[in-house]
C-alpha cells in the first residue's frame, strides 16, 4: 500500500514539475482589493500546491491525534473493566469457599408445646389437612 501511495505522489509531482516548466509566463495574483502580487505561473502553482499539501498534512495529523485519544480512552475503559472482572471473580471464589459444600438441612420438626395455666407443658397435636 505504501509503495502504491509513493508511486501516485511521484507521478503527480513529476506531472506538476513538467506542467510548471511549460508555464513560466508572469501572472498577477489579486490577494485583496488593494494587494496584487506579480509572479511566474509555476511559482504560483508550487505555492498553491504547497499550501494544499500542508493543509492535508495538518488534517492527517489532527485525525491521527483523535484516533489515538479514542484508542487510549477505549484501552483505559477495557483495563478498568478487566480489573472489575478480576475483583468479581475473586469475590466469587471467596464466596464459594465460604459456603458449605453440602446443602443446608432443616432441623427436625417438633410438635408445638403449650404451657397451660397451671404450669404444665402440653404437646399439641397438629391436624393434617386432606
Amino acid at each position: 500500500m505504501r509503495f502504491i501511495s509513493l508511486l501516485i505522489i511521484f507521478t503527480f509531482s513529476l506531472a506538476l514539475v513538467l506542467f510548471s516548466l511549460e508555464n513560466t509566463q508572469p501572472v498577477t495574483i489579486h490577494i485583496a482589493p488593494q494587494i496584487e502580487l506579480q509572479t511566474n505561473l509555476c511559482v504560483a502553482l508550487f505555492v498553491a500546491i504547497g499550501v494544499g499539501a500542508l493543509l492535508a498534512l495538518l488534517s492527517s495529523i489532527w485525525f491521527r491525534l483523535l484516533v489515538l485519544l479514542e484508542s487510549r480512552k477505549t484501552a483505559r475503559m477495557m483495563r478498568e473493566k478487566d480489573q472489575r472482572i478480576q475483583a468479581l471473580e475473586k469475590d466469587l471464589e471467596q464466596y464459594k469457599t465460604e459456603t458449605p459444600k453440602e446443602p443446608l438441612k432443616l432441623p427436625p420438626a417438633t410438635s408445638p408445646e403449650v404451657e397451660t395455666s397451671d404450669g404444665n407443658v402440653e404437646t399439641m397435636q397438629t391436624s393434617s389437612v386432606k
